[in-house]
């Protein structure tokens, strides 16, 4: 999402911060909570935050362009991306193992360099276990409206 340029996700609701999986939950639920806090990081701008859901070689291709962990929390930082609203749709999920891909839409306002971005965004999430944690490894989205 560049509009979360990872396309993934800020939401205008708060929620917990993502925390191990509670015994009995699911990968899938444990996933879609984690793309909740990381857009709520994202639109707090808490770049040390977001860091902890975006795997450190995490690609994502939004548009044309393919951006890394680095290049994202820097975008965050700088405030070359903003996050002024968000409302996600439903996300579907579907597990393979230690993988979980996610795909969903949302529809925020936003920019980028200044440039408004807003609109709805189709985006899909790769997410691998690591260390005991989901983390995102690969990202797309693409503004469809």
């Amino acid at each position: 999402m560049v509009c979360a340029c990872a396309g993934l996700a800020f939401a205008q609701t708060q929620t917990t911060p993502a925390a191990p999986p509670a015994k009995g939950s699911s990968a899938a639920d444990a996933v879609k909570q984690v793309e909740l806090d990381w857009e709520v990081a994202t639109k707090a701008g808490d770049a040390d935050k977001i860091s902890q859901y975006v795997a450190d070689d995490w690609r994502s291709l939004v548009g044309t362009a393919i951006e890394t962990k680095q290049s994202y929390l820097a975008d965050v930082r700088s405030g070359a991306l903003k996050l002024h609203s968000f409302v996600m749709g439903p996300m579907d999920v579907k597990v393979i193992g230690n993988v979980v891909v996610v795909q969903g839409s949302d529809t925020e306002t936003s920019t980028y360099n200044g440039k408004d971005t807003s609109g709805t965004w189709a985006w899909m999430d790769v997410f691998v276990m690591r260390n005991g944690r989901w983390v995102a490894l690969r990202s797309q989205a693409n503004l469809v409206k």
